[in-house]
């Protein structure tokens, strides 16, 4: 689930950032869309960072199997 929220906040972010779609003239009042847009590449880029991260770190584990027998 990480990997893909930090691929739809990339997308999303670089949409705004190029000016692929335009906002609506109220919301871009309010809210800078290059400034949304850079902000969501950033978060973006770090989930993904982090979800490969903490896939690493899952993989990295070791199982120990102790057998005891008996000595007959």
């Amino acid at each position: 689930m990480g990997i893909g929220l930090g691929i739809i906040l990339l997308v999303l972010g670089l949409v705004l950032v190029t000016g692929a779609v335009d906002l609506p003239a109220s919301v871009d009042d309010v809210v800078a869309s290059t400034t949304l847009g850079w902000i969501l590449v950033i978060v973006g880029g770090l989930a993904i960072v982090l979800a490969l991260v903490m896939n690493q770190q899952r993989s990295r584990t070791t199982h120990v199997e102790e057998r005891r027998t008996d000595g007959l």
